[in-house]
């Protein structure tokens, strides 16, 4: 049986897109009957901090659905700070020469990126001719480090650069989940082997029904990671309410200042839930007429799953973050767009919206759709033939 081995920094029981992403494509290959392994720290993301059950360990190895997974020490930390942020990465590098000192690594290497600093000493370390690299690239670094600010061009972003550029010429396959990251690698190196992978969620389709009402205001709402990058934040303060209600599921950094919005403007239909299970958030979800999937500012290479996630459920969406996004929103028909960073399109967007039309008609077009074009398990055939 062919082996292969996964190395990811995000994996379950962490939860968001990254960690979905991974799992998914585990547990794909694991039923194309393919033995699976895979590496990844030991549980600590969103929060920084490790997940009570792992707490104290060095090294957890457990098997789970056929699935053998390597949990290693690192030192965890969300912290704004640069340097502990940065020696976080560099402790699990440091677990990952470890245990590729000790351990028999397969053939095949799927490699997460970024963190760049973590791709590239899987790349680094286990360089062979012997050896298959796939490098799985679902963002741009450091190029959307510098669109979201985050980044500079100093010497430290040439220097990332350069590890850019190493993680691509090393890699015999690179999967990019947009159109734009494949194209850009084509343009460093023309000759590279790439494969267009999107993030096609895998989990059984809701039965639709007519769960919410055609009078009264629309019902929008957001999931996910409540950070810098999605501006929930400046949402809150720049939608208009005339004919919206507004609901919030998720955490992250701007947790506290939507929290303290929301108790300071009582007369705002804003409503925040929290942070719900996966499978339970599914099934809220339903609840709602349209939801929003916005980026404050364009990232390019970047194409929330969320797109691809929502379909499936038969979701309209308002998408608000420019690039490639727009373009599948718009080719397939899932719902409306509005220009990225500008809240007063975005108003005026919503406002020609009619709740009338957000209906189980739409919905279930959305998701025959999504069935018919985002298919999770024709995308990881084509892949396993490649690999």
């Amino acid at each position: 049986m062919k082996e292969v081995l996964i190395i990811t920094s995000y994996f379950p029981p962490e939860t968001g897109a990254a960690s979905n992403r991974m799992f998914h494509l585990a547990e794909g290959l694991q039923k194309e009957k393919i033995d699976i392994s895979v590496i990844t720290p030991l549980p600590n993301y969103p929060t920084g901090k490790i997940f009570k059950e792992y707490k104290g360990k060095f090294k957890c190895t457990t098997i789970e659905n056929n699935i053998t997974i390597h949990r290693l020490w690192l030192y965890a930390s969300n912290s704004s700070n640069k340097f502990l942020r940065l020696f976080a990465m560099f402790s699990y590098s440091f677990s990952l020469i470890w245990f590729f000192i000790w351990n028999k690594i397969p053939q095949t290497v799927i490699v997460q990126s970024p963190p760049l600093l973590v791709a590239f000493t899987n790349m680094f370390f286990l360089r062979s001719k012997n050896r298959k690299l796939i490098l799985n690239v679902s963002d741009l670094w450091p190029i959307a480090g510098l669109e979201l600010g985050a980044l500079k061009k100093s010497f430290t972003y040439k220097v990332l650069e350069k590890i850019e550029r190493f993680n691509y010429k090393k890699a015999d396959l690179v999967l990019g989940q947009s159109e734009e990251i494949t194209t850009h690698i084509k343009s460093l190196f023309p000759n590279k082997e790439t494969y267009l992978y999107r993030n096609y969620p895998n989990f059984e389709v809701p039965k639709l029904g007519s769960t919410t009402s055609s009078e009264g205001n629309i019902k929008m709402v957001y999931a996910g990671l409540l950070g810098i990058a999605q501006g929930i934040y400046k949402l809150c303060e720049q939608l208009d309410y005339s004919n919206l209600e507004f609901h919030i599921y998720g955490r992250g950094a701007e947790q506290t200042k939507i929290e303290t919005f929301i108790s300071n403007h009582p007369e705002l239909p804003i409503i925040y839930h929290g942070e719900v299970s996966r499978k339970e958030l599914h099934k809220e979800l339903l609840k709602y007429d349209l939801t929003i999937i916005p980026l404050l500012n364009r990232i390019y290479g970047s194409v929330p799953s969320k797109i691809f996630e929502y379909a499936r459920l038969g979701l309209p969406m308002l998408y608000f973050g420019g690039g490639e996004g727009e373009d599948i929103i718009k080719i397939h028909q899932l719902g409306w767009i509005a220009e990225a960073g500008n809240y007063e399109a975005l108003n005026l967007r919503i406002s020609t919206i009619k709740k009338l039309n957000l209906n189980l008609e739409l919905k279930e077009k959305i998701q025959k759709t999504a069935l018919k074009e985002f298919n999770f398990d024709r995308q990881l055939s084509n892949l396993k033939s490649i690999l």
